[in-house]
This record gives structure tokens, C-alpha cells and sequence, in this order.
């Protein structure tokens, strides 16, 4: 489903990281990262097709990560146990895509395939 799409992936939280990396990489994806700080993310945000970005990293938000890529015009989705909504269709539009952890590992791949169907292709 995601063949040869190369998706970059921002967590801070170790087993879950590694979970969605299992996920994406299960699903054809070749997996940027996991990064876990937003130093870390910014140097790969041109050679990704999208990414999957925790918003709370640390004592950190990934804002940078996510203005980074806007900017690029690559994709992205919003995967957080706390993310405010609100705040983040403020910053980045209505139309910014968000997946409430936790998450079901279909409904994250369906998310990034969506998210890439026309990057990668």
C-alpha cells in the first residue's frame, strides 16, 4: 500500500515508535527516523513524502518540524494523545489532519496512504 514511499516518523515514546515504525514498514514504507527531539527531524524534512508527527515531544511541540514541511509542501498528519485540535487548525488550516492516539495500525496506514496517494505516485 505505501511501496517505496519514504515517510518520515516524529515520536518521542520508544515502544510506540517502534510499533509505527513495524506498521509502516509492514505496509511497504521505507521509515526516516523515529525522531525523538525536533533537532533531529529537521535536517530530514526535504527527503521525506510525508510524515507522522507526535506533537508533544518532550518538553518540546513539533511546530517547527510541521512549518518545516508545510513550507516544503511535503504532507503530514498530527498523531497525539493531546493535541489540541483548535490550536492546530488555527496554525496550520481547517483541512490539517489529525489521529487521536492510540490508534488502530489500519487506520494509521490509511492516513499516510491517503496523506501520499499523490507525492509519491
Amino acid at each position: 500500500m505505501l511501496d517505496d514511499c519514504n515517510v518520515m516518523l516524529v515520536e518521542d515514546e520508544a515502544l510506540l515508535a517502534l510499533d509505527l515504525s513495524l506498521t509502516l514498514e509492514d505496509a511497504g514504507a521505507r521509515v526516516a527516523g523515529p525522531f525523538a527531539t525536533v533537532e533531529s527531524a529537521l535536517s530530514a524534512c526535504e527527503d521525506v513524502d510525508c510524515a507522522v508527527l507526535d506533537v508533544d515531544l518532550w518538553d518540546q511541540k513539533v511546530y517547527p518540524v510541521a512549518d518545516r514541511l508545510m513550507a516544503s509542501r511535503k504532507p503530514f498528519l498530527f498523531h497525539t494523545g493531546s493535541g489540541d485540535r483548535e490550536t492546530l487548525m488555527r496554525r496550520y488550516g481547517r483541512d490539517i489532519r489529525m489521529v487521536e492516539k492510540p490508534a488502530r495500525r489500519a487506520e494509521i496506514v490509511a492516513e499516510v496512504a491517503s496523506l501520499i496517494a499523490k507525492a509519491c505516485r
